[in-house]
């Protein structure tokens, strides 16, 4: 399973934010090299987020299947919606 951020740096470049500005507002650089480099990050940091760029997670995140999960447990034949 993981998370991308990709979202995120899109929605700070159409509000013209870098990544100098989220360490401007109190995020430490290794959590913005951890959004960059789509690792983990713990829901605080997803809710100061949001209320700094005034979004909810839904738009600066989203769960992306990795390709090992996309074929587990899939039954022959079988539709994937």
């Amino acid at each position: 399973m993981s998370l991308s951020y990709k979202k995120l740096f899109a929605l700070m470049d159409a509000k013209g934010i870098n990544k100098h500005f989220l360490r401007l507002n109190g995020f430490n650089s290794k959590v913005v090299d951890r959004l960059v480099k789509q690792a983990h990050v713990n829901t605080s940091t997803i809710e100061k987020l949001c209320a700094l760029l005034d979004c909810q997670p839904g738009d600066i995140m989203e769960y992306v299947p990795d390709a090992e999960q996309d074929t587990k447990g899939d039954d022959a034949g079988a539709t994937r919606v």
